[in-house]
């Protein structure tokens, strides 16, 4: 299967991988403290200016993208792989269908931030259980479009064949069905990296999430509301490192169903 990729999505990959080198490209402390610095405005000296304790803000905000991007991929992966397990086993088993399609409806009834909170309250702050929660909450979407997809190749003829010649289950999924959906599957996982990074930020910003010791995008935007009329940089460039490593997710997530799809591939 080959995959050709636009230069927008190249850019997007790019600008995700400079952002994860970005701590040691800038090769500075993000904790460094310097009274004498603070509130000091963007200058050759400091790119991106100072905090109310002249700590350098390009620094932190290089680990804090670093940081971010690490927290999102891990939450990819884990909701990824749950929603995998729990998708194959409702669109494959008949009888199980019924309660996991429930169970996963009643997740997504609840709004993403919600959840988010609630979990993170019964967990506790600390970078593991941001995990945790983010994973449980964005299981159900990758549970539901896989879910569909193995509906689908259930009833192809090669399943079938493979049935009929005695298969196990497992062997079913894992071989004939788990390949075929595999497309769909990287390409979801691009858009949970994207939504697992915006809501790691929110729950930073509202206090229940990474502990705010810990430099992260979320947290030096909650961090900068006091300064916001004097130091407007101060939450200015983590906004925009949020806004950019997004976009350069969906980008690389648009670029993917476009490559990976064969009626949109044949279509260009």
């Amino acid at each position: 299967m080959s995959v050709r990729l636009r230069p927008l999505v190249l850019l997007g990959i790019l600008v995700l991988v400079l952002m994860a080198l970005s701590p040691w490209l800038a090769g500075l402390d993000p904790l460094k403290i310097s009274v004498a610095e603070r509130l000091k405005p963007p200058s050759a000296r400091h790119f991106f200016g100072t905090d109310d304790f002249g700590r350098d803000v390009f620094a932190r905000v290089a680990h804090g993208a670093r940081l971010s991007l690490w927290i999102g991929l891990l939450v990819a992966g884990f909701a990824t792989l749950l929603g995998t397990a729990i998708g194959l086993a409702a669109g494959f088993f008949r009888r199980a269908d019924p309660f996991l399609a429930r169970l996963v409806d009643a997740l997504m009834a609840f709004p993403d931030i919600l959840l988010a909170v609630a979990l993170m309250a019964a967990f506790g702050s600390n970078l593991g259980n941001v995990v945790v929660a983010l994973g449980l909450v964005y299981a159900p979407r990758v549970a539901r479009v896989v879910r569909a997809s193995t509906f689908a190749q259930r009833s192809t003829l090669f399943v079938e064949a493979a049935v009929s010649m005695g298969a196990s289950d497992l062997r079913i999924l894992l071989v004939h069905v788990l390949p075929n959906i595999l497309p769909v599957l990287f390409v979801q996982a691009t858009f949970v990296f994207a939504y697992a990074l915006l809501t790691e930020s929110a729950l930073s910003f509202l206090g229940v999430g990474v502990p705010p010791e810990v430099p992260t995008l979320g947290n030096m935007i909650a961090a900068s509301q006091l300064y916001f009329d004097d130091a407007t940089w101060m939450i200015l460039f983590p906004g925009l490192a949020i806004a950019l490593a997004v976009l350069s997710l969906q980008l690389v997530g648009d670029g993917l169903r476009d490559s990976l799809d064969p009626v949109l591939r044949s279509a260009q």
